[in-house]
This record gives C-alpha cells, structure tokens and sequence, in this order.
C-alpha cells in the first residue's frame, strides 16, 4: 500500500479508537515517524495530510532539512536527544518531544535564549524506569514541570512516554493510565489546564494509547513500511 493509503487507514483506527473512548478524532494529532525514511516519502505523507512528521536522529534530520523534506507540515524531535546537538534541533522544530532530564531543559531553555525565541517541549516520562532510557521518573515529573516553568525560554505543552518495549498490553495499558494521571495532576495543579499533547502509543499501540487518553500519537512503520536496520 502507499503511503497515503497507509495514512487513511491508520486515521480510520483512530476515529474508531477515539468513538469507543467517547472522544472526537479530531482532538488527536498524526505524527509520522519517518526514521530511516528518505526525503521523498515524507514529501508523500505531507501530500497525503499527516499532521506532523517527527525524526528520531539529529543528523538525519539536518539532512531531510536541506532536502525540504518537512515543508508544509510542522516537524517535531521525537528521539533522545544529546546536549551537545540541542542548539542543532532548536528552532527547527515547532516541538521537542523528548525533554527528559533537568540538564537538557536548561540546554534547551540557552539554545532558544540564544535564538530568541520560546521553544515548546514535551517533559517525557520514563514509565517503566528503565536504566537504559532517558526522561524523568514518575516521581520526577512534578519537579521537572516546575522547573521547566522556572525557565523563560521553555514552554511545556504536555508529556510524553514510551514504554517498555517488552511490555504486554496488560503493563502497556497500566503505563498508559499512569502517565494519564501524571498529564492531568500537573495540568490541574501547575498549568492552569493549558497543556494540550498527551504523546503517547506508536504503530503497535496507538489505538490502545487513545483509548487511555492520547491526544497524539508516534506512528512509523504503520505509515511508512518496515524499516531495514541493515
């Protein structure tokens, strides 16, 4: 299937998604992940109306940038993301998914400063607490919203998460719930209910990610094919 037909069929499991929980299709937002995927198929899913695409790798991206792979649709920073290439991702993207830790946030908050501009970040939630992932702990999350607030040149639109990838849909569902829970306790509590995405659920997970209250979801190889890591 092409890809625009990939793009229709995975909005059609999004609206179903979305009636089972009660919720309006229109409230959730289609990033397409294009890792590893060249400039021209994410020409074809702008042309096919994707919300937004979303790379996981700095290098890639600046790449796909010079190549006008993103123009006519906002592009987002999914993947982790090193201090030392924040001032290559800010003011390129309209969003940065991937702010998990106290470090990046005052790297990013410089970089913008430096740019003069405010950059919208998403704090993401290490859910599984995971050694090997970065973003912050369950327990982390309202320090973190608390520090992003302290920093002029950050504004924090919602979290994200991703959990662990040996998860079963039982644990998948848990972590979703729990990171619902964190989304709604600081928006109440610290943004006045102003944050808008809740990032959650990829290829494998995101009708279930909406079901659980995912204002966006991360969707790869559903669009794009599968990918050939050799």
């Amino acid at each position: 299937m092409s890809i625009a037909e990939n793009i229709a069929r995975v909005r059609e499991n999004i609206a179903a998604a979305a009636k089972e929980a009660g919720r309006d299709p229109k409230e959730i937002t289609l990033v397409g992940a294009s890792k590893m995927n060249g400039a021209q198929a994410c020409r074809e899913a702008v042309a096919a109306g994707i919300d937004v695409l979303g790379e996981n790798r700095v290098q890639e991206m600046l790449q796909k940038w010079e190549e006008h792979a993103y123009d006519g649709a906002p592009l987002h920073f999914i993947g982790h993301l090193q201090r030392n290439k924040v001032r290559q991702v800010v003011g390129k993207v309209s969003l940065i998914q991937s702010a998990g830790s106290g470090a990046l946030l005052e790297e990013i908050d410089k970089a913008a400063e430096k740019l003069d501009l405010i950059q919208d970040i998403l704090l993401e939630v290490n859910i599984g607490q995971e050694e090997a992932k970065s973003g912050f702990a369950p327990g982390e999350i309202h320090g973190a919203a608390e520090k992003a607030l302290s920093l002029s040149h950050l504004r924090v639109r919602g979290l994200m998460t991703i959990p662990p990838f040996d998860a079963s849909r039982e644990e998948n569902l848990r972590y979703f719930a729990e990171v619902r829970g964190l989304y709604v306790d600081i928006n109440e509590k610290l943004f006045h209910n102003g944050l808008t995405y809740l990032s959650m659920g990829m290829s494998g997970d995101y009708q279930d990610a909406i079901r659980s209250g995912a204002t966006m979801v991360r969707v790869g190889t559903a669009i794009f094919g599968a990918r050939n890591y050799t």
